[in-house]
């Protein structure tokens, strides 16, 4: 519950419809920690706005080791 919906900052994500799921592969040795069942999931106004979001996970990160693969698992969602 919020007593003062009129300060925040940004919408609660539940008036948010566009979505990405973040999950891990079974395979990706982090499970070992969070468990296999772990997921996140990032809500956005606009499809656009998540699509833009799922693109910039997808990419290759220039932080990354050359040869890294990402082992997390993304899928766009819709309420």
């Amino acid at each position: 519950m919020l007593a003062n919906d009129h300060n925040l900052l940004q919408k609660p994500n539940e008036s948010k419809p566009y979505g990405i799921r973040v999950s891990l592969r079974r395979s990706d040795p982090f499970t070992l920690l969070v468990g296999t069942d772990w997921e996140r999931e990032h809500w956005y106004d606009s499809e656009s706005a998540r699509d833009a979001a799922y693109a910039d996970m997808l990419r290759h990160h220039e932080y990354s080791r050359q040869g890294d693969v990402p082992t997390v698992n993304l899928e766009k969602i819709c309420r």
